[in-house]
């Protein structure tokens, strides 16, 4: 049988009645310090969005001893970070979690040149728009070229509406589409109780010449309104086709 170890000779004079350090107080502090960074760091981050004008950014400030790093998003403060010229970097505040009391001691030194840093670049600034000329050149006026642009589509609509009636009446149903390629490119009519939903040119990814939502780019209506007529072409020569098949149908002894 094996003797038993001592427990004497296991812990090896362990005082085990001995209390354990309490770190609430020191826990406490630092986290009342964290606290007042964040207030006052915070208001250097709604500053910091006012200035550069967006929702979410960073900027760097050096300091004798190191570089602060402060992140916001909409506004608020995400983190201030401290990575001194010596030692590792600490996050004075951030989303995770606390950062070491005695880390944050350290970084503390360095608070002040670290907002007077932020001063400094603030101050840099200023009047750095003085002198800035506002008097700009007028911009010239959309409304010949929109004008130019609906009469061309409105005589597209009105074309591609005919195809519609037409398809509509002849191949039955409420709606369907037509396609044919023009110069090498697909176009497609889409159609809908004898009126035209949409003229689609190249494809899914192509560009919409008529839609229910929005008209083409100015560019795009000069572009393609050229193959109009070729496209009305095609359908001509479809229906011709329809009807040549038709003429072959007899009933009965001729």
């Amino acid at each position: 049988m094996t003797d038993l170890a001592d427990p004497d000779d296991v812990d090896g004079g362990a005082d085990f009645d001995a209390d354990p350090a309490d770190t609430d107080e020191l826990a406490a502090a630092r986290d009342d310090v964290v606290a007042r960074v964040r207030d006052h760091a915070g208001r250097i981050a709604r500053e910091l969005a006012l200035l550069q004008g967006g929702d979410y950014g960073s900027a760097d400030f050096d300091t004798d001893d190191g570089e602060w790093t402060l992140k916001y998003e909409g506004g608020d403060l995400q983190y201030l970070r401290f990575d001194p010229k010596r030692g590792s970097e600490t996050y004075v505040v951030s989303t995770k979690q606390p950062p070491e009391p005695d880390a944050l001691a350290a970084a503390m030194e360095d608070y002040d040149a670290f907002v007077a840093a932020y001063n400094e670049h603030v101050a840099s600034l200023d009047g750095v728009l003085d002198g800035v000329d506002t008097d700009f050149p007028e911009a010239a006026s959309t409304d010949e070229v929109v004008a130019q642009r609906d009469r061309v589509l409105d005589a597209v609509r009105d074309v591609c509406d005919q195809i519609a009636d037409r398809l509509y009446r002849f191949e039955g149903g409420d709606y369907g589409t037509y396609t044919a390629r023009v110069s090498g490119t697909r176009w497609e009519l889409k159609w809908e109780d004898g009126r035209s939903s949409y003229l689609r040119v190249g494809g899914s990814g192509g560009v919409y010449l008529l839609s229910q939502y929005e008209a083409p780019a100015a560019a795009d209506v000069r572009e393609l309104a050229g193959d109009v007529p070729a496209f009305v072409d095609s359908f001509n020569e479809y229906v011709e086709e329809l009807e040549s098949d038709l003429d072959g149908v007899a009933f009965g002894d001729d």
